[in-house]
């Protein structure tokens, strides 16, 4: 590997995680002004789109240590946006779902959350969010194998 291209990769790190974090500094800030934290909106979602999840897979799906988990469904729960549901065939599980009021709360800020998404992202044209989308799952995948080659 050659100096420029070792430069060229810390550089695109660098570019990446700046977009980042501009982007995500914004989103969090949308988040806050409806009174959840981006951990407590990335469950509300989870659980609006795609149902019922067991507490164990959560903090897999969301990106978040299984030990936090517990905490963030905790506050949910206390702010009756979720609730907890034994599973039927077995005892050792436990689901997380989404409560009526946690439902209101998510149709009301989803809709101009996805919005001030898109505006931030509407620079791009669709082919070049396509070839974003493409290359940031090939350096994502190939970052997955390094590193659980080297385990």
């Amino acid at each position: 590997m050659s100096n420029r291209e070792q430069e060229q990769s810390l550089k695109l790190f660098i570019v990446l995680s700046r977009a980042y974090r501009s982007i995500n500094d914004h989103m969090n800030k949308h988040i806050h002004h409806h009174g959840l934290n981006p951990t407590e909106f990335a469950v509300l979602e989870l659980l609006y789109h795609k149902g019922d999840q067991p507490l164990q897979q959560i903090g897999d799906k969301i990106l978040l240590a299984s030990g936090s988990i517990t905490y963030v469904v905790d506050k949910l729960e206390q702010k009756q946006l979720i609730a907890r549901r034994a599973c039927t065939t077995d005892r050792r599980v436990t689901y997380a779902q989404i409560t009526d009021k946690g439902t209101e709360l998510l149709e009301k800020i989803f809709p101009g959350h996805a919005e001030e998404l898109h505006h931030m992202i509407s620079v791009l044209s669709d082919e070049e969010k396509e070839a974003c989308i493409e290359m940031l799952k090939k350096v994502g995948l190939n970052a997955r194998n390094i590193y659980k080659g080297k385990e």
